[in-house]
């Protein structure tokens, strides 16, 4: 390891030492591989540096003194002093796989790949200003973060990476070091308390707030060292007397002082609105016992020797944190009225308390391959549940929701061109990206580059993709993107929905407009008050009027009552038209002629549609003429069985020309594009489509088509040609 040694010494590294602090329990065949490592390291960053001015090997060898303190075993150790090969190694994949087998390259490719969030999470602790906003992307990133790499030692290693570039900072002060701490504070500390790294969480916490804040920071120190005689002899006291009592119950038990953290004590004060001598865990210890009733019985007897202070018991063994964080905190009152703060967990508690998931690779790694798939599996296990902590979020409530639905093996993390950070749920598209940025951006996306690449709109999005959408200056969605494969968050579909839905309510305002304007027109009375009118039918506003008036709730003889204020002699049925028996062969332009009437104002039933040569009737309506409908139509049987006698025969005319609107029901399994096929044979058959409507349920298609045709036989060959569309089960007249 001579090499390594001048390596070391000319990074200013120049502790032997520390060579033997990173094979630190491991064993002798692994220590030699972390020789291999660091002689590799040393000579591949030869007089390098990052952007910060630290030299890359000493970093790497911060970064990997980090992981033997984690107990994190040999391919941590080796990724954490090889973590910039990809910058200085072309081949390093095949490199690191030669040298040290198949696990190395995957943590180094991995970590290589976080370097991507770097511009992403200094924006994001420079966008400050504590509004909502900058809140949600921090949190967004840290998820982002846990999501983008397949193997959570790899954010061991980042949050390493970043304790080590604060501890050279304290003796540099660069330009770099107050964003590099606010970056710190913000995204690394929570996502070290989330994974339970308290080591890590500390030390990134204490220097970023030193940074950030170096007057309140030193007063603070000052203050615990000036009363650092008086604590440290108050605490070996206590811990003397406390190992006397635990003795003598018959209790074995480690007793010691407790370290003090400055920003977790300037918290408490900041939150709590106290002094200095007000904070209760200025002084404090933690006890170690062999098992979980022990933790009780040494509380019993804590409590005993001193007086416990209201409100400052917290049992997290019986309720542990969502990360997992388990000991019992209590807080008591000696005779000299000084606070005492007292930690009280067994071995396997402190273990994970100290190194939080890395206690738990730390046995994955010894014993098999680190890489092995229940490695993932068990990741899995455990972010779903540190996913959903938010202790250390102020406003816990009104992140409840977020965290519900953002957990990690169902939401993607992709980027806006300008790097804003949006969560997805797994398998959305770029439709459902558009809509998530702005329903207009939705309404108006015809297409989609996805890291500079045109793709299909269709196409699932992945983890950390930086996706651009093309907008239409105006226009709608599709209705092909309510069709599988096309929208994946309900989100998106509502939104979809939502604008046809709007886009059929617009059509049938015009159609009830234009409806009332030509009656207005045939009356005389262009000038009318719409809102008058629109009151007296019954209505609050003309858009009421208008929808009613589209669906025939309002015909001409109510909007002539309305308007003259009397009924007029159009309400008297004419008792000879249910009389007379005579054909007339004579007519005018319209294409019905009905018994024993010349000229009579007649109408197609709007329910049945009736289409030549289909059987009719004529029905006299109040005010709107006669009424044809087929012989088989429910509507027309009902209204006949109440009022007979104003049922008349009627007949088609000789001519039987002219263009005739008529329903078609098609049920179909459900396929992407079968609407668009069913529209071709519609368009080769020379069909007008006036209206359609489309329902999926169950992987079955209904669909209800308005279309205008000229005759029976041009219906028959229309229902021929679509029941031959792949797919159509059943295909029928309205």
């Amino acid at each position: 390891m001579v090499a390594v040694v001048h390596g070391l010494t000319d990074a200013g590294i120049d502790d032997e030492a520390v060579l033997k602090r990173l094979v630190d329990n491991l064993p002798e065949d692994q220590q030699k591989d972390i020789g291999t490592a660091l002689d590799m390291a040393a000579e591949l960053y030869a007089g390098k540096k990052l952007g910060t001015g630290e030299d890359v090997l000493q970093h790497g060898v911060g970064m990997a003194l980090q992981v033997a303190a984690l107990n994190l075993h040999r391919d941590s150790r080796i990724a954490a002093l090889l973590y910039s090969a990809n910058d200085f190694l072309p081949d390093a994949k095949e490199t690191l796989t030669a040298k040290f087998g198949g696990h190395v390259a995957p943590l180094v490719d991995n970590l290589y790949r976080l370097k991507d969030l770097r511009p992403l999470t200094e924006a994001a602790s420079h966008d400050r200003g504590g509004d909502a906003d900058a809140k949600a992307q921090a949190e967004i990133l840290r998820k982002m973060m846990l999501a983008m790499v397949d193997d959570i030692r790899v954010v061991m290693l980042r949050l390493a990476s970043r304790t080590q570039t604060l501890r050279w900072f304290t003796d540099h002060d660069t330009p770099a070091r107050r964003g590099m701490a606010r970056e710190s504070l913000e995204i690394y500390a929570p996502l070290a308390n989330r994974l339970g790294v308290w080591q890590i969480k500390w030390e990134i916490e204490d220097l970023s707030f030193r940074f950030l804040e170096p007057d309140t920071y030193k007063r603070i120190a000052k203050q615990l060292d000036e009363k650092r005689v008086e604590r440290e002899n108050f605490i070996e006291s206590a811990t003397v007397r406390l190992k006397e009592e635990m003795r003598k119950a018959g209790f074995e038990a480690e007793v010691y002082g407790r370290p003090k953290h400055i920003y977790s004590i300037w918290n408490k004060m900041r939150a709590k609105h106290l002094d200095f001598e007000q904070v209760y865990d200025v002084r404090a210890m933690r006890i170690i016992v062999p098992e979980v009733k022990d933790c009780y019985a040494a509380l019993g007897i804590v409590h005993a020797l001193w007086h416990p202070i209201h409100g400052e018991f917290d049992d997290y063994i019986s309720h542990p944190k969502g990360n997992f964080y388990r000991s019992l905190h209590t807080a008591v009152m000696a005779e000299d009225g000084r606070s005492l703060e007292v930690q009280i967990r067994t071995p396997e508690m402190h273990r994970h308390a100290e190194l939080g998931v890395a206690a738990h690779w730390r046995y994955k790694e010894a014993g098999a391959p680190a890489r092995a798939e229940s490695a993932y599996d068990e990741k899995i296990a455990w972010l779903r549940q540190l996913l959903s902590w938010r202790e250390e979020i102020t406003d816990s409530a009104a992140w409840v929701e977020q965290f519900k639905r953002a957990s990690l093996d169902d939401t993607i993390y992709v980027l806006t061109p300008q790097g804003r950070v949006l969560d997805l749920p797994q398998g959305a598209t770029p439709i459902d990206f558009a809509y998530r940025l702005h329903t207009d951006i939705g309404h108006r996306c015809r297409g989609a580059k996805v890291d500079g690449h045109l793709v299909p709109l269709n196409k699932p999005l992945a983890n950390g993709q930086r996706v651009e959408i093309t907008t239409a200056k105006t226009g709608g969605p599709s209705r092909d993107w309510l069709a599988p494969g096309y929208l994946h968050s309900s989100r998106a579909r509502q939104k979809v929905k939502a604008w046809f839905a709007a886009q059929q309510e617009q059509e049938m305002l015009a159609q009830g407009r234009a409806f009332i304007a030509r009656e207005l027109q045939r009356d005389g009375f262009t000038q009318a008050n719409l809102d008058e009118l629109s009151h007296k039918l019954g209505f609050k506003n003309p858009d009421q009027m208008y929808l009613a008036a589209a669906r025939g709730e309002v015909g001409p003889r109510a909007v002539r009552v309305a308007l003259r204020g009397t009924p007029d002699e159009a309400e008297v049925v004419p008792e000879t038209l249910a009389k007379q028996s005579k054909v007339s062969q004579s007519g005018d332009s319209g294409r019905i002629l009905v018994v024993g009437v010349d000229k009579l104002m007649t109408q197609l039933g709007r329910c049945c549609k009736p289409v030549p040569p289909d059987a009719v009737a004529g029905f006299v309506t109040r005010g709107r003429g006669v009424s044809v409908h087929r012989l088989d139509c429910a509507n027309f049987r009902n209204m006949a069985a109440k009022n007979p006698e104003r049922v008349i025969d009627a007949q088609w005319g000789g001519a039987q020309t002219g263009i005739y609107a008529t329903d078609l029901q098609v049920e179909a399994h459900d396929r992407q594009g079968l609407l668009r096929d069913i529209s071709e044979v519609l368009s080769k058959e020379k069909i007008n489509v006036t209206a359609v409507k489309t329902q999926s349920k169950g992987g079955m298609a209904r669909m209800a088509f308005t279309v205008e045709l000229g005759s029976a036989e041009h219906l028959q060959r229309m229902l021929d040609r679509v029941g031959e569309v792949e797919g159509v089960t059943l295909v029928r007249r309205g």
